[in-house]
């Protein structure tokens, strides 16, 4: 549409013109998708990153952290050289898998480190014993 919008001309008669004037030319028969139902997202709560997600869906990306996409690669990689058609290849999907999970192995990972490990149950369900009591002496233990 090259079109512009005359002055003194209502906003909306004038896009009201443009779309009837597009209805008579024929510009809206047979456009990709008519007569099939809306696609699934439509009826989806609004995300504001739609468009990023169907981009990255598009383009095979992932939004996992790289330890955990790499640990895919590599359990994709073992099922393609499992079905690899020589040794040779599989050789060479293992190899290179091989250099990417090292180096995550020597290198830190992205963000800033955990800094915890698990708890130990039986310590904190003593010291929990020790605090209910102290709060509640009376209370019998359950």
């Amino acid at each position: 549409m090259t079109e512009r919008k005359p002055p003194g001309v209502p906003f909306e008669s004038w896009v009201d013109k443009q779309i009837r004037d597009a209805q008579r030319r024929g510009d809206f028969d047979r456009l990709p998708g008519a007569g099939e139902p809306l696609p699934p997202e439509l009826s989806t709560p609004y995300d504001e990153l739609w468009w990023i997600k169907r981009k990255m869906a598009h383009e095979g990306l992932s939004s996992l952290p790289p330890a955990l996409a790499l640990r895919k690669e590599a359990e994709d990689t073992l099922a393609a050289a499992y079905a690899a058609p020589s040794e040779r290849a599989v050789r060479e999907l293992i190899t290179d898998v091989n250099v990417k999970i090292r180096a995550m192995m020597f290198r830190p990972p992205p963000g800033p480190p955990l800094g915890k490990k698990p708890y130990d149950v039986e310590e904190v369900v003593r010291q929990w014993r020790e605090r209910r009591a102290a709060r509640n002496p009376d209370s019998e233990l359950q």
